[in-house]
């Protein structure tokens, strides 16, 4: 069979966080990565952030959100093409609405035929669907992604997604990735500093690092059963929320959220294949300081940033999806029974042609 040749692909994302849409291109054969590109993100600004938030859970009267999103999606690719011109595929993720993979169901809001139409390019969206209606998760739909950027890495490595949610990709050197999600990331901790302070994030840590963490609280959400299932297993944006937290000093509750999220992890790593020789950490959470330093004192390996590595913690979520329309168009899974529970390997997206 003829070698198939790599396509230069956009993906696109807005993640669990509402804080935007990054833009990511490779080249790639849906197998290997030939080259990571230019990305960037488009901030969503705070009526629509709030919009969003407010339809999540939502499963209709979405049209006109849908529209808008997709033609900010739109904008966003057109302003990264604008400079780097040239695109074979597009893999466009949507926005998560509603993920209840338990009642078969997962929704993301974007409208892949307009999106063909405005960018003149074959787009692939829908990318969980098939997936979950098939018994599994749903999510976690980057690990093949991971697997094949850390193709080169010494293994077993482990890669920490720490967006709204977090998740994980356990990449050994022969067996095949496991992954899920392993908790609240970013959620939790910045509605708390919005509700307490109105920024939008605890930037670089600086407020939880001021504060200290409630044991009682920390044990109730871990109390939590969802943390006893065995994995593959995701979670929806509003499974988790503030109340165990109770009513403490703003400092303190942030510093009780960090450490959720990294005991969280903790708890996960207790289910990998084997102990990772390395942590490698992507999304917002990378970049906050008291996270990092929490997770290096529960981790038993190193917790870096996946930069350290020549990857972009930024962008990797969205090249993750064009990785994943290349593999899509070829008919490829896109997940595995290791990485989102389903019976078998998963082909799934749907095909819009402009």
């Amino acid at each position: 069979m003829a070698a198939f040749p790599p396509l230069r692909a956009l993906g696109l994302m807005s993640g669990t966080s509402l804080d935007g849409i990054d833009a990511a291109l490779i080249r790639t054969d849906g197998e290997t990565v030939a080259e990571t590109g230019a990305a960037l993100t488009v901030p969503y600004d705070e009526p629509f952030r709030r919009r969003l938030a407010a339809a999540l859970g939502r499963t209709a009267g979405l049209e006109a959100l849908e529209a808008e999103l997709t033609r900010r999606h739109a904008l966003a690719a057109q302003r990264l093409l604008a400079r780097h011109p040239g695109v074979d595929l597009v893999g466009f993720h949507g926005h998560t609405i509603d993920h209840r993979p338990g009642e078969r169901r997962t929704l993301q809001l974007g409208d892949g035929a307009m999106l063909a139409s405005a960018l003149g390019a074959p787009v692939v969206c829908d990318f969980r669907s098939a997936d979950v209606a098939a018994g599994g998760q749903g999510a976690p739909l980057a690990p093949l992604f991971h697997a094949a950027l850390a193709a080169p890495l010494d293994k077993p490595l482990a890669v920490l997604n720490l967006g709204g949610i977090a998740n994980l990709t356990w990449v050994g050197a022969a067996a095949p990735p496991v992954a899920f999600d392993t908790g609240p990331g970013n959620a939790l901790l910045d509605l708390w500093t919005e509700r307490r302070t109105g920024r939008k994030f605890d930037e670089d840590g600086r407020l939880a690092a001021r504060g200290r963490a409630d044991p009682a609280a920390v044990a109730r959400y871990l109390a939590h059963p969802w943390f006893a299932g065995p994995p593959p297993k995701s979670l929806d944006r509003l499974d988790f929320d503030l109340a165990p937290l109770g009513a403490p000093e703003t400092a303190d509750g942030a510093a009780t959220l960090v450490e959720v999220t990294a005991r969280a992890v903790a708890l996960a790593a207790a289910h990998l294949p084997a102990p990772p020789r390395l942590w490698l950490v992507s999304g917002g959470g990378r970049r906050n300081a008291a996270v990092m330093s929490a997770l290096a004192r529960v981790l038993d390996a190193p917790c870096l940033p996946v930069e350290s590595r020549g990857w972009s913690g930024d962008a990797l979520e969205a090249q993750a999806f064009a990785f994943l329309a290349v593999r899509s168009l070829r008919g490829l899974p896109l997940s595995l029974p290791t990485t989102t529970g389903a019976a078998r390997p998963m082909p799934g997206g749907r095909l819009f042609r402009p």
